[in-house]
């Protein structure tokens, strides 16, 4: 296949709507932390608290055994294989 038909990355309908995208997320960002500012301020201690619990919950949820399906075929490792038993 030829590259003739693919125009560049910067000039493709689809950087264009992304840069709009982006430009729409920023300014509706600003004008509700500008109304809101109050609110989330007087709770910022909730919000940093429940973000720290959401955070721990991604990041560390593969620590113990939740998933599905182990790699390569392999069981889980489970309290009674590290026992011997």
């Amino acid at each position: 296949m030829s590259n003739q038909n693919n125009p560049p990355f910067f000039q493709s309908l689809r950087f264009r709507y992304g840069v709009g995208l982006l430009f729409f997320l920023a300014v509706a960002g600003f004008f509700l932390w500008e109304e809101h500012n109050v609110h989330i301020m007087e709770n910022s201690v909730l919000i940093l608290i429940l973000g720290a619990c959401i955070g721990m919950h991604l990041f560390m949820h593969g620590g113990h055994g939740h998933g599905g399906a182990a790699h390569n075929g392999d069981k889980p490792k489970t309290r009674d294989d590290e026992n011997g038993t």
